[in-house]
């Protein structure tokens, strides 16, 4: 299990790395990766100072800022089903949507109160290694501010079609893979309970944690 510092500090990082506050209009096609990182990065950082009801966490402003601005940024799709593992292929429509959408919320609000923490923080993007026509990269990035620099690492997709561009799928926060650390837990819940039980499950804890508020 991870400590509680661990958790708060992948908790800004995640917020950091998914609360892309700019237009999908602006974003072009042929922008390097590492470059739509540090102008989405360096724009998060502003939007978040610059909003109090959001470091404040106002979970609902904070969901409409992901569905606005950070999905189409973000290939959720592909981040559930690597994070559900081989039961998302065995999974209806129906069943896929519900994960999609209960993971959203778990993530949502794993950050939102992290939110606050944000003050005087920066980006620095490491140099990309990628050859140009690669499909699929490593972006590195540190979070400069109080206390030790945090590793933040994004895994970006290059989508085929005019006007696609780059898409998150992966988030590395201290060394550890977000997708890959759910896909644990979500295997063991699917085991035990199939995957109904772990969307009851996801709901469930959902449910309780929009109950503390």
């Amino acid at each position: 299990m991870m400590n509680r510092r661990t958790l708060g500090q992948m908790a800004l990082c995640v917020a950091t790395a998914l609360s892309l506050g700019l237009p999908v209009a602006a974003l072009a096609a042929d922008e390097a990766p590492d470059a739509l990182i540090k102008r989405l990065s360096a724009d998060v950082l502003t939007t978040v100072k610059g909003d109090k009801s959001i470091q404040g966490g106002d979970l609902a402003k904070v969901i409409a800022l992901v569905d606005k601005t950070v999905m189409p940024n973000v290939n959720f799709r592909r981040m559930t089903a690597a994070a559900v593992g081989p039961g998302w292929r065995q999974a209806t429509p129906e069943q896929q949507k519900r994960l999609q959408d209960e993971f959203k919320i778990l993530l949502v609000r794993t950050y939102a109160g992290a939110l606050a923490q944000v003050n005087d923080q920066t980006i620095q993007i490491k140099p990309l290694r990628a050859a140009a026509d690669d499909k699929d990269v490593l972006v590195r990035t540190e979070i400069v501010g109080r206390g030790d620099p945090i590793q933040l690492d994004y895994r970006l997709e290059k989508t085929p079609g005019e006007g696609a561009g780059w898409k998150i799928y992966n988030l590395n926060v201290l060394g550890v893979w977000l997708v890959e650390t759910y896909r644990g837990q979500f295997a063991q819940e699917i085991n035990a309970k199939g995957i109904d039980g772990l969307i009851e499950t996801l709901a469930a804890r959902n449910k309780t944690n929009a109950a503390k508020g």
